[in-house]
């Protein structure tokens, strides 16, 4: 039979197997009620709820233009000597392009003013003439038919001097036209000679010397469904991007609308004045956006907002730091600016986008900036 002091040695010998298991026993409990760590969402997959601009209409795109442009082309045939500017040099209206050989036409000049000084003394001599003619018929001294053919030698002499005058204003002009003049202001696009080259001039086939263009004013020339041409109308806003530049949007006014369908596309021509003072748009580029012929402004956010795997529209919404689904109804869509107008949110609310829509209901979310 066991003594009371070997009773007391077995229980200090089987105390601490007592305490090692409770303690094995206590601590998956103590694990399950550790929280779970915060979700790591980064700032730029958050947005709040805002009230904001919201447009829509008829997509469209196209090719942006300058609303001026000239093919500066020679007027007389020569060697071009002088090349005066650049392709992208800025010009102003009448400055000089090129310089055209004009010897030529200094000699033609020179035999006009020669052939008028004496068609002026012929003409002068015929006057006279006639003159004493006319006095001599009233003396009777000489016939009518002396007296006619004096008065026709006159007018025959007045004819040749309007002639010479007119050839030595086509010669001086010529010589004029041998200093290529840009017709207003702008900036050289195209400079396809070089000095040196030999032009030709006429109007069947005179040699394009230059284009200029003026770049403060370009026209969209874009297309546009043909349903939607009831809902364009002329002085309409247009706001479109570019392809190859910032995505920034660019607004325009409609000022042409083309009265014809295209049978193949059904798209209609529409044109679109798109001012650029600060000539930061260039002509050539490729547009994309829409007309806008409905405007609102609401509580909006971004399309990338929506969760996509919802059966019905909603958003994930952060409240008291944790994800909720909030059912949204949707209104109009921007998608132009990529987003749209909803009810059942509150303006200030902060929503979920993109990716992060896949945290789960529930989730602790922390939000990390890009500075940490």
């Amino acid at each position: 039979m066991p003594t009371p002091q070997s009773r007391v040695r077995r229980f200090v010998r089987l105390a601490p197997l007592a305490v090692l298991a409770t303690a094995a026993c206590s601590k998956p409990a103590a694990d399950e009620s550790a929280p779970e760590p915060p979700v790591q969402v980064a700032a730029d997959q958050v947005a709040m709820v805002d009230s904001l601009e919201v447009e829509s209409g008829p997509a469209l795109s196209g090719t942006l233009t300058a609303e001026r442009t000239a093919q500066v082309r020679s007027q007389m045939s020569g060697t071009v000597l002088v090349l005066y500017v650049k392709e992208g040099q800025a010009v102003s209206a009448g400055q000089a392009i090129a310089l055209i050989d004009t010897t030529v036409a200094a000699e033609q000049a020179r035999s006009a003013r020669s052939a008028l000084r004496s068609a002026q003394v012929q003409s002068q001599l015929a006057t006279r003439n006639a003159e004493r003619a006319a006095t001599l018929l009233k003396a009777g001294a000489i016939a009518d038919r002396d007296e006619e053919g004096a008065r026709a030698q006159a007018q025959s002499a007045a004819a040749a001097v309007a002639d010479a005058t007119s050839r030595l204003a086509s010669a001086e002009k010529l010589l004029r036209d041998g200093t290529v003049r840009a017709p207003f202001a702008g900036v050289i696009s195209e400079l396809p000679v070089s000095a040196g080259d030999v032009v030709q001039g006429g109007a069947g086939g005179a040699t394009l010397l230059a284009t200029v263009v003026d770049p403060t004013e370009l026209t969209l020339e874009a297309s546009v469904p043909a349903e939607h041409l009831g809902a364009i109308k002329r002085g309409a806003q247009v706001e479109f991007t570019l392809n190859g530049m910032s995505t920034k949007v660019v607004t325009g006014t409609v000022s042409r609308i083309n009265p014809t369908v295209d049978p193949t596309t059904r798209q209609v021509r529409i044109y679109i004045v798109v001012p650029n003072r600060n000539q930061a748009l260039a002509s050539g580029l490729f547009a994309e956006g829409r007309v806008t012929v409905e405007a609102t402004r609401a509580l909006a956010v971004p399309i990338s907002a929506l969760d996509p795997r919802a059966t019905t529209p909603s958003v994930k919404r952060l409240k008291g730091g944790k994800v909720e689904l909030v059912p949204v109804t949707l209104g109009l869509r921007d998608a132009l600016r990529e987003r749209v107008v909803v009810t059942g949110v509150a303006r200030g609310d902060t929503v979920l986008l993109g990716g992060a829509i896949g945290t789960p209901t529930g989730s602790l979310v922390r939000i990390t900036r890009a500075d940490g």
